[in-house]
């Protein structure tokens, strides 16, 4: 079950990309915010080493792509 949801982050993120590329910042921004709650959610009620590697994985990447946004406003 713990893989259905690293799945869902997957397509999240892979979303957020998409609107980034298509010059769809705010709806990119907005995204994030929901994946980054999600990804908290999911830091909360893990405590697996390896599930919380996969999380840290996330959130540098949801940090980079924060960061990539806020170039482009």
């Amino acid at each position: 079950m713990e893989n259905d949801k690293f799945a869902v982050l997957k397509t999240n993120v892979q979303e957020i990309i998409d609107l980034i590329a298509n010059k769809q910042n705010k709806a990119a921004n907005n995204k994030l915010v929901e994946v980054s709650d999600l990804l908290d959610e999911l830091l909360d009620f893990s405590d697996e080493d390896e599930d919380l590697i996969e999380i840290s994985k996330y959130q540098v990447l949801l940090n980079q792509l924060h960061q990539k946004i806020a170039e482009l406003n």
